[in-house]
């Protein structure tokens, strides 16, 4: 079983692999690429959140705005926010645009 560094290391490297996948397609258009880095990184925070009984699920993209439904133990959670926060820096740092991540009530039904 490996240690959480070559755990968190080997995830490191699927998720740039993933991320060299989406570039080398030139047949997706720039919103089908974006759409999927959104994606990854909300896979990428996934695990974090599921180790601590909660989750989050990408609602819609509409313009700069990125619709997330938090769930599990993060509905209740007093760092929400800062998870949100956490979130949304990552996705500036990997489309390299500002967007904003909202948090939905539950029953939302976005566009994406």
């Amino acid at each position: 079983m490996p240690s959480k560094q070559e755990a968190s290391i080997m995830q490191t490297e699927i998720v740039q692999e993933k991320t060299d996948i989406v570039q080398e397609k030139p047949d997706l258009s720039a919103d089908q690429q974006r759409a999927l880095r959104v994606r990854e990184v909300i896979e990428e925070i996934r695990p974090n959140l599921k180790r601590d009984g909660g989750d989050c699920e990408l609602v819609s993209i509409d313009g700069n705005k990125i619709n997330v439904k938090l769930t599990g133990a993060c509905v209740f959670c007093k760092l929400a926010s800062a998870t949100l926060e956490g979130i949304q820096a990552r996705m500036i740092e990997r489309l390299g645009e500002f967007v904003r991540v909202i948090p939905v009530p539950m029953g939302f039904k976005g566009r994406n």
